[in-house]
């Protein structure tokens, strides 16, 4: 059984090649972060190396540990530390290093105990040039019983050399209702169900992770009320905020991506408000104080912030300077009525 909440086509397809014994030799699964590309990924990579006529059982030892990431067979690459003088660069790039010790040394030996020998690129878009061509290389020269599997929220910053070597499987956002059918299977309370499968804009992995762990929920309630500070704020406060997010964002693109994701999120609630659609909120926990701000905008206002978030959010995927897009996107944002901006 795969494990995998929605994305039925990006299955379908794995499991009609599994089935005729066409498997490619390397995939690239896209999509926003927490979509549930890993977990599409580790599925694969039990079915490859299940013991069970029923691949993958989810159960036997092979299953459990790669699950658990202690398969010998089945290597994760990812973001690491670096003890070498450019330790800050190998904090925001996969390293030439790692390709080669962790991917091409092994991938020309066969699997040691399973069907295959499977390697999973966590945040591919993060190769270094150095490191993406040497992975290249490897790809053009498959092993048999050897597989790629690439995962990225960002494809267009990978070289088109690497992805024109992998399969493609593009995921999308999966409907609240059946997240939330999900974790209601598992035992969530239906208040709390509703409320993250609206949050987790079609992300699966994002509503089970927020089941699992409540400091998700209270790192956000933090951050929405910072936003709506900032909302509320003056300039200063908002060039204040402008400042922090740049910073951060050579170190935590995707926490920025989700931060301004968020921002938009909310400036849509009052959209919605205003427009007398309270039912469509998102942030259904914050109804109340949504009612309130929203009486500090008129619709045309409400409009312009969300388009000038979204814009924000395209320049930063196009490596446009970070400082500089942020802090045209708060001389973009709408002054509430006076009334309401805080000194």
């Amino acid at each position: 059984m795969w494990p995998v909440v929605g994305h039925e086509t990006a299955v379908a397809r794995l499991k009609r090649s599994l089935e005729k014994g066409k498997l490619g030799h390397a995939y690239l699964i896209s999509g926003p972060p927490r979509m549930g590309k890993m977990t599409l990924a580790l599925t694969l990579a039990q079915a490859l190396n299940c013991s069970s006529p029923e691949a993958p059982c989810g159960v036997c030892s092979q299953c459990q540990r790669i699950a658990s990431l202690s398969h010998p067979d089945v290597q994760v690459v990812a973001l690491g530390a670096a003890s070498s003088d450019d330790e800050a660069r190998s904090r925001t790039e996969i390293s030439i290093k790692q390709v080669r010790e962790d991917i091409q040394h092994w991938a020309n030996l066969p699997p040691f105990e399973g069907g295959y020998r499977v390697f999973i690129i966590g945040e591919a878009e993060l190769l270094s040039s150095e490191a993406a061509n040497c992975l290249l290389k490897t790809l053009e020269e498959p092993q048999p019983k050897v597989l790629f599997i690439l995962l990225t929220s960002e494809p267009a910053r990978l070289p088109e050399t690497v992805i024109s070597r992998c399969q493609r499987l593009d995921l999308k956002p999966v409907a609240a209702g059946k997240i939330e059918g999900e974790l209601l299977k598992q035992g969530a309370a239906a208040e709390k169900a509703r409320l993250l499968g609206r949050l987790c804009r079609g992300r699966p992995g994002w509503a089970m992770a927020a089941i699992a762990d409540e400091s998700l929920l209270e790192r956000r309630a933090e951050r929405i009320e910072r936003l709506i500070d900032v909302t509320l704020g003056n300039f200063e406060t908002r060039f204040e905020y402008a400042g922090e997010l740049s910073a951060r964002f050579s170190q935590k693109r995707d926490e920025v991506q989700e931060t301004l994701q968020e921002w938009m999120s909310l400036w849509r609630d009052i959209l919605l408000v205003k427009a007398g659609l309270p039912e469509s909120i998102t942030n259904l926990d914050y109804a109340g104080r949504l009612q309130t701000l929203a009486d500090g905008f008129n619709i045309s206002q409400l409009r312009a912030a969300i388009g000038a978030i979204g814009l924000a959010r395209k320049q930063l995927r196009q490596n446009a300077s970070p400082r500089l897009v942020l802090e045209v996107l708060i001389l973009d944002m709408p002054a509430a009525h006076k009334k309401f901006v805080k000194p």
